[in-house]
């Protein structure tokens, strides 16, 4: 049962974690631990399979792992506050860089050793039927010899079915810590399959916007191209991941063959996600090309609707201007002054009737030679 964890270790790691302890006011070796219990969902220790006590605190699971052999503590938390993740570190021995990324969260999917101990980081995902929207929330795990730490900063995944499922393959569980690992991992992506099933209609629904001129398409393309964006973020590093644990120094056979299982389903998911990046990008550019289409349609209306415009002007100017000149020659011949030539001349208004005609003749060979009527 030492392992690492009962015994604090000399050198660099020792003087690390005491300063970690000093600095979040951890209490001293020996001194009994009073830790909230609100961010705790489960604890379990088991003994080959099965399990063998269900402690109500942290420190009754310390106080029962301690005095089992051959035992494994399996330590669920959702959104633990300080004092717990400090207790934890203190008990286990949890490297300080560890336990800060479990406090700040936000990390990136990766897989670090700290002596006997691994920290894992996993991006879960969930698609929202209602917004169709997907949710990524953060998994952290550490696994040590004889213990398992689950801190969860989200709602998915649902590691209550893990534990139902792992406590009902007794001789799985009995593999110990590395057997949990496996089974959360296969969770996080089986969690990816219902993801890629909403993106796939999500993108269909988006085809549609598009060949229907949805104006509001693109802005849709731009935010799920976002979210294909962040799934890949969080997937892709798997790969990596679960070659490293599946063909490590000394890894169990049998997990290694569930391992590559888990990794062969999550490379149709990379490769499913990759797809639809670059169908994205393909829809984008239709998309820009139909738009502009259309746009040089509205151009071509506006300029037809404007040429008919500028037709109907020069035939209503024409007319104006025919029927401006005997309003002109009216106005003049209607004055009132006593001397005016040809007043009172006895052809005046038939002179003045011709010439209206003879004007507005000219005028309308004018504006038809030009095409104005």
């Amino acid at each position: 049962m030492v392992g690492g964890r009962r015994f604090r270790p000399g050198g660099g790691f020792g003087r690390q974690l005491d300063e970690y302890e000093t600095r979040v006011g951890v209490p001293p070796m020996g001194e009994p631990t009073t830790e909230p219990s609100g961010g705790l969902v489960d604890s379990a220790v088991y003994v080959q399979g099965h399990r063998f006590a269900s402690p109500n605190g942290l420190a009754d699971t310390y106080r029962c792992l301690q005095e089992q052999t051959d035992a494994m503590a399996w330590i669920g938390l959702y959104r633990p506050d300080i004092d717990q993740i400090t207790s934890l570190a203190r008990e286990f021995r949890l490297h300080d860089l560890a336990v800060e990324d479990a406090i700040n969260a936000h990390q990136r999917p990766k897989l670090e050793q700290y002596g006997d101990t691994l920290f894992v980081v996993l991006r879960a995902a969930r698609y929202d039927d209602m917004r169709e929207e997907v949710e990524f929330s953060e998994l952290h795990l550490f696994i040590g010899p004889d213990f398992v730490v689950t801190v969860r900063h989200g709602e998915a995944p649902d590691l209550a079915a893990v534990r139902r499922r792992m406590e009902a393959d007794a001789p799985m569980l009995a593999q110990g810590p590395e057997a949990v690992l496996y089974a959360v991992l296969d969770q996080v992506v089986d969690g990816y399959a219902p993801v890629v099933a909403g993106l796939e209609n999500d993108i269909d629904e988006i085809e549609t916007q598009v060949f229907g001129g949805d104006p509001n398409a693109s802005r849709r393309i731009y935010g799920l191209s976002r979210e294909v964006i962040e799934f890949q973020r969080a997937a892709r590093p798997l790969l990596a991941m679960l070659g490293a644990l599946a063909g490590g120094d000394g890894a169990d056979e049998e997990l290694s063959r569930y391992l590559r299982d888990v990794t062969d389903h999550l490379t149709q998911v990379v490769e499913r996600v990759d797809g639809f990046r670059h169908l994205l990008q393909s829809i984008l550019t239709v998309n820009a090309t139909l738009v502009s289409q259309q746009q040089n349609e509205e151009m071509r209306s506006l300029t037809a609707a404007s040429y008919a415009q500028n037709e109907e002007l020069k035939k209503v100017s024409s007319w104006a201007a025919i029927l401006f000149a005997p309003t002109l020659i009216g106005t003049v011949y209607g004055m009132n002054f006593v001397h005016m030539p040809e007043l009172h001349w006895r052809f005046g208004y038939l002179f003045a009737l011709l010439l209206m005609l003879l004007v507005c003749g000219t005028l309308y060979l004018i504006f038809k030679r030009r095409g104005w009527l």
